[in-house]
């Protein structure tokens, strides 16, 4: 857990951390839906956006500009945890790991099948569901464990085969929170289809931990700015060396590797190195190491620390408050006691609706956020019937005093 003065600095350096401008005072617990911004992200976006020339040019600023994309180049390289591939950005998460699944689909053998889970997000469900037909290939969707909100790497094996061409993994669901071991079920999937292209959705992980695809053994992987203390409107992705050069959109006299498809903002660049400039800052404070990597990883888990920290607090209580599990009519999504959740609770209460205990945390000024049964969280809400979840979703720079506060607003609600 954080000292004090550290929290206080980490929470400075973010925008709105206990203020809305359309409501006033209000505590933060939508993180899974978004995380708070950085003020250096703010404050660089608004420079570049500010710029009016182009990259390519032989002038002072267009130089420049370059320079700022490739440095972000290496910074999201070291952000991911890898020393060869592709990074390159795109409009969305979604919209990469799409991109990514269809050109391994297209691109791989032809016939066999394209696997992956019911825990996902519809990023790579959708891509898998719509693509494979039109390649020719079986679209295989594992059930995951409804009970444990998890999948394992048994589930995947009991399904890939020698004819698995493409996989997709959730490293983290952001309904429930679960984080799989993707680096085990990467393996598992190999010891059938060596040759299988592995796509990673690291979207929900990405603020939560650390970041080492390189570690794993996978194919492509994918993250949003705006849930990892950046901006709206952009993705990063990484794409290994083979998956790279698949067949995908591009300009015709680019590089084969080339993902990008016209003139990117080049804030989009900068802020990501803001980001990385962020969690080196933290990784200081908490190791004597100067290099880059080493506090990239110390920073990503000094923050999964702090977070099962106030997960804790949350579902077991503290100093007085009664914890989740222990309130009247209480479910809690995945199990009270289950090791692998990754900084956030969903629940349920049997005697009170869930659109209403969003809706009288919210008046209470505590922001969280509802989970319906829908085209993004049907297939983990469904099976357990049910209709709908309270999502409470933590982040780094939350406090022990603001889950105390969410524990009073509840018991209160669900008292009255």
């Amino acid at each position: 857990m954080f000292k004090a003065e550290l929290l206080q600095e980490i929470r400075d350096r973010f925008h709105h951390v206990d203020q809305c401008p359309y409501q006033g005072s209000r505590i933060f617990f939508e993180n899974a839906g978004g995380s708070l911004t950085l003020k250096s992200v703010v404050e660089v976006s608004a420079h570049f956006a500010s710029i009016p020339d182009n990259q390519g040019r032989d002038n002072p600023a267009s130089r420049e500009l370059v320079r700022v994309i490739n440095k972000a180049r290496e910074d999201m390289m070291t952000f991911f945890g890898v020393s060869e591939g592709v990074v390159f950005t795109g409009e969305s998460g979604t919209e990469l790991l799409f991109r990514l699944v269809r050109a391994a689909i297209f691109g791989s053998a032809e016939g066999g099948n394209v696997i992956g889970s019911t825990l996902e997000h519809p990023a790579t469900a959708s891509a898998r569901s719509q693509w494979s037909p039109v390649a020719g290939k079986e679209n295989i969707s594992i059930a995951h464990d409804k009970d444990q909100a998890m999948v394992t790497a048994e589930h995947y094996l009991e399904h890939v085969t020698a004819e698995t061409r493409v996989a997709t993994i959730i490293q983290t669901s952001p309904v429930v929170g679960m984080a799989v071991d993707v680096k085990k079920i990467a393996k598992a999937i190999r010891s059938k289809s060596p040759d299988c292209f592995i796509i990673v959705d690291s979207i929900q992980h990405a603020a939560h931990g650390v970041m080492d695809i390189g570690a794993i053994g996978v194919d492509g992987c994918a993250v949003s700015g705006y849930k990892v203390f950046s901006r709206h409107n952009y993705g990063v992705a990484w794409v290994s060396p083979r998956l790279s050069t698949l067949r995908h959109e591009k300009l015709d006299g680019t590089a084969d590797n080339f993902w990008e498809l016209g003139t990117r903002d080049t804030g989009t660049f900068a802020t990501f190195s803001e980001v990385v400039n962020y969690l080196e800052w933290l990784g200081s404070q908490l190791t004597d190491s100067t290099d880059q990597r080493t506090r990239l990883e110390t920073a990503g888990h000094a923050m999964a620390e702090q977070e099962q920290h106030l997960v804790d607090v949350a579902i077991n209580g503290a100093e007085g408050r009664t914890g989740i599990r222990d309130l009247p009519g209480a479910f809690i999504l995945g199990g009270a006691d289950n090791p692998h959740r990754e900084g956030l609770v969903s629940y349920a209460f049997a005697n009170k609706p869930s659109v209403e205990v969003v809706s009288e945390l919210n008046e209470r000024g505590i922001r969280t956020h509802l989970r319906k049964a829908d085209y993004f969280s049907g297939s983990v809400l469904t099976p357990l019937d049910m209709d709908s979840c309270i999502r409470t979703s933590f982040c780094h720079y939350n406090s022990k005093e603001e889950v105390l506060m969410l524990l009073d607003a509840l018991n209160e609600i669900i008292s009255a």
